[in-house]
């Protein structure tokens, strides 16, 4: 049941990022930076927060007063401050819980990632606990409402000595100490909610907090054009002696309220701590298959630090060598150590090892860092089989990952597949190898572009194709031979096609220039590792 309604969500994610990058391009997909636009919505809520604080009276008797200046008085600034402020907060509580669901659809919650999902749970109570403070602040209907009924849900917890209601039974029972000690919680809380949110990203290499310019640009006049358009106006001024009768709530943070009215305050905290509880233990529900971890074999490891940089989840260090090597080499440099409670097994570091290279004197195939269970031993085996049963006229070699277009579904006469754990686990050299054993071409494919199963996965492959990254595609190689097209599961067919046009694009050279392309490539004297 858990499987079938993850592969639903999954398929309808992967339907709107289709939709998104028709629009926005894959670079500026919001659904592929939802984490860094929480972040970036979160600025605009702070910046505009201290602006509003400023003309802000904390008094009970003026609060209403001041926000009401700002509101019409002072629109052409206060106001659309106000207007963003609250707009900012929505967008906020819209992308965090798209980042929650996505990372549950998508399966990135499990395993070694146990620890950004657990710390976003906190997160999202204190995000919706500076909500709910920020309403009565504002003290109007829409505040007397939140006030009095949130005072009432905690009074049920038996922890409560004295019940917080009686703040609320008149209007002269509330006071301005009370109401400054609304503000500090109000004012506090974002402190903790951005070390949270340093926190939750504490774990991953390269984490970025801000989404790119271009996004942020357009969000921002989105909320600004939103602002102008319906400003964030008040209710009537809060009166304890009255009843509200018609309110309009902001179904982002008080959604919960309406049941209040309905169920028991014992139900709705049910309700809430249930939830929280389930979110809390859904890592573990089930716990993810442990797959073996990265090895390091001191003999082939010199200490380059390409793994460490290029490793998604910061699971591997430099550390001073303690041993010895039995071949006296890399003595006295450093050696990568691996912390297996954040490696994933995704073998991104083996295609970043100088010495992962299938061009060896010897049968053994070694590297510094490898993964046990499906070691470089493998896929230059692999890598041998899939070349040899190639008979076409073009003959293409494709690698994929395990998370993009399941490779055994794409037969064709003239390909070859090799699906690894992560396109990144391949070394440039295989590149060459391949084609210097016979291919005329070597397809790389995996998840999209910007929504790599093991985060940065297809960046580094670009990258090291590109010259920008080491380990490098050796330059002598023609771009012609080697083409990339990131796919998602649900992009069986357009994959395909992409093939079949590289396929074609190989037989357009001629077998004169193919020769001359193999010899001025692939000299032995570039590839000996």
């Amino acid at each position: 049941m858990l499987k079938l309604f993850q592969d639903t969500g999954h398929r309808a994610f992967l339907f709107a990022d289709r939709l998104a990058n028709a629009i926005f391009g894959s670079k500026w997909n919001p659904l592929y930076h939802l984490g860094t636009m929480a972040f970036f919505f979160f600025y605009i809520v702070l910046v505009s927060g201290i602006y509003i604080y400023i003309f802000y009276d904390t008094s009970v008797v003026d609060a209403y007063t001041s926000v009401e200046y700002m509101t019409h008085e002072q629109w052409y600034l206060a106001g659309i401050m106000r207007s963003l402020h609250r707009y900012a907060s929505d967008a906020m509580v819209a992308t965090m819980v798209l980042h929650l669901l996505r990372g549950f659809f998508f399966d990135r919650y499990r395993g070694a990632r146990w620890f950004s999902w657990t710390t976003g749970i906190p997160m999202l109570v204190i995000v919706f606990a500076i909500g709910i403070t920020g309403y009565w602040l504002v003290w109007d209907q829409l505040g007397q409402f939140v006030a009095v009924r949130t005072s009432e849900w905690i009074d049920w917890l038996p922890i409560i000595a004295e019940p917080t209601a009686r703040n609320f039974l008149t209007n002269t029972s509330v006071t301005d100490l009370f109401f400054r000690l609304l503000v500090v919680i109000h004012v506090g809380l974002p402190l903790m909610l951005l070390g949270l949110m340093l926190l939750h990203v504490t774990r991953l290499n390269d984490a970025k907090i801000n989404p790119p310019a271009g996004l942020a640009i357009g969000a921002t006049v989105a909320l600004v054009v939103l602002s102008l358009v319906k400003p964030a106006v008040s209710h009537e001024a809060a009166d304890l002696g009255t009843l509200p009768t018609q309110l309009n709530l902001d179904w982002f943070y008080l959604f919960i309220y309406p049941l209040m009215d309905r169920w028991s305050m014992g139900a709705v905290w049910a309700l809430v701590g249930g939830g929280l509880l389930l979110l809390a233990l859904m890592p573990w529900m089930p716990p993810k298959r442990r797959e073996p971890v990265a090895v390091v074999y001191p003999d082939d490891c010199s200490g380059c630090n390409l793994c460490v940089v290029d490793c998604p989840y910061e699971a591997i260090m430099l550390e001073a060598r303690t041993g010895t090597t039995s071949t006296g080499r890399y003595q006295h440099l450093p050696i990568a150590v691996v912390d297996e409670s954040k490696c994933v097994s995704c073998g991104i570091c083996t295609g970043s090892c100088p010495s992962s290279t299938p061009f060896r004197q010897t049968d053994e195939i070694r590297t510094g860092i490898d993964m046990s269970h499906r070691n470089i031993q493998d896929l230059h085996a692999a890598t041998r089989e899939a070349l040899a049963k190639l008979t076409g006229q073009t003959k293409v070699l494709v690698y994929g990952c395990d998370y993009g277009v399941e490779m055994s579904k794409v037969v064709q006469a003239e390909v070859a597949m090799i699906s690894l754990p992560c396109t990144g686990a391949l070394p440039p050299s295989f590149i060459v190898y391949a084609l210097r054993q016979g291919a005329d071409g070597v397809f790389l494919t995996g998840c999209r572009s910007g929504d790599c199963f093991h985060r940065l996965g297809n960046d580094w492959v670009d990258q090291r194709i590109t010259h920008h990254r080491k380990p490098y595609l050796k330059r002598s190689v023609p771009h012609e031979r080697v083409r990339r097209y990131w796919a998602a599961t649900s992009d069986h067919k357009q994959l395909v096609n992409e093939i079949e046009s590289f396929c074609q694009s190989l037989r357009d050279i001629s077998p004169a220039d193919a020769t001359t392309e193999a010899q001025d490539v692939l000299p032995d004297s570039e590839t000996r590792g």
